[in-house]
C-alpha cells in the first residue's frame, strides 16, 4: 500500500494537492475530522468517547483518534493506498501511526512536505478569506494558526527525515506545477 502523509502549513495547498493525488492514484483519503464528526454522529463507541471531550471542551487523545483510523484503515482492505490529511501533527502521533500501520504489516510510505514562505501564506489565506467567507482566514486568526504550526507541527518534518521519508516539495507555481514535483517523489516509491 502507498501511504502518503501531506504536510505543510496552513494555505500551503495541501487540500488542492490531496485532491489531485487521490485522483492520479487511486489512494483512499483519511481525514482525522472527517474520520471524527462520522463516528460521533453514528454514536459508536469511540464515537461516544470522542463526544465526551469534545463537549467539555478538550481534545481528543491521540490513542483514541488512533483507534478511529484504524478502524477505517481495516475497512479499506484491498486499497492502493491513502492519504492521511490532517493526520499526525505532532512528533507522538507519528509514533502512534507508526506502530498501528506496524501491526497491519504497513508503515507511512512518504510525508510530502509542502514549503511555502510565510508571507504567500498569508497571502493566500486573507485571498481564501475573501472568496470563500471562511471566519479563520483573517490576520490576526493566520498569525497565530502560524504560530501554532512553528512551534508544534513543523518539528514533525525532523522526525520523517530521520525516518527516511521526508520529500520536501517547492510549494509554489501553478497547481500543475507543484502536483508534478509530488508525482516525482511518488513514483519513487511506486
Amino acid at each position: 500500500m502507498l501511504n502518503v502523509v501531506i504536510f505543510g502549513a496552513p494555505g500551503s495547498g495541501k487540500g488542492t494537492q490531496s485532491d489531485l493525488i487521490i485522483k492520479e492514484f487511486g489512494l483512499d483519503h483519511i481525514s482525522t475530522g472527517d474520520v471524527l464528526r462520522a463516528e460521533m454522529k453514528e454514536g459508536t463507541e469511540l464515537g461516544k468517547i470522542a463526544n465526551d471531550y469534545v463537549a467539555k471542551g478538550q481534545l481528543v487523545p491521540d490513542e483514541l483518534i488512533i483507534d478511529m483510523l484504524a478502524k477505517v484503515l481495516d475497512g479499506k482492505k484491498g486499497s492502493k493506498g491513502v492519504i492521511f490529511d490532517g493526520f499526525p501533527r505532532t512528533i507522538p502521533q507519528a509514533e502512534a501511526l507508526k506502530k498501528m500501520l506496524n501491526e497491519r504489516d504497513m508503515d507511512v510510505t512518504l510525508m510530502i512536505n509542502l514549503h511555502v514562505e510565510e508571507d504567500e501564506l498569508i497571502n493566500r489565506l486573507l485571498e481564501r478569506g475573501k472568496k470563500s467567507g471562511r471566519q479563520d482566514d483573517n490576520i490576526d486568526t493566520i498569525k497565530s494558526r502560524l504560530e501554532i504550526y512553528h512551534s508544534k507541527t513543523a518539528p514533525l518534518a525532523e522526525y520523517y527525515i530521520k525516518e527516511g521519508k521526508h520529500h520536501a516539495i517547492k510549494g509554489v507555481g501553478t497547481i500543475e506545477e507543484i502536483f508534478e514535483r509530488i508525482k516525482e517523489k511518488i513514483n519513487i516509491h511506486l
